[in-house]
């Protein structure tokens, strides 16, 4: 099934800034009610904002809904983002 994951399409729907809706989610790396960090097909999404909420997680589907103040949604590239990422993970 998780081959069937990496098929979808990575697809974010963002209403009023309030609830975010994302597909094509591999995992959740890291969340918090500033920031939430997801490997997505198409690199990491960074989501910032506040009051952040994970409604619902389904990761055998790749698909998250988040609910708060979303500020920024921005992407790292998976190849050049990857050394990067790590980076400021383990800072």
């Amino acid at each position: 099934m998780a081959d069937e994951n990496r098929l979808l399409k990575n697809v974010v729907i963002l209403e009023n800034r309030e609830k975010l809706t994302v597909t094509g989610v591999l995992d959740v790396v890291s969340f918090d009610e500033n920031e939430i960090l997801c490997e997505c097909q198409k690199g990491v999404l960074y989501i910032r904002g506040e009051n952040l909420h994970v409604g619902r997680l389904d990761l055998d589907k790749g698909d998250i809904d988040v609910d708060g103040l979303i500020s920024s949604l921005v992407y790292e590239d998976g190849a050049s983002g990857k050394g990067s990422f790590l980076g400021r993970l383990f800072k």
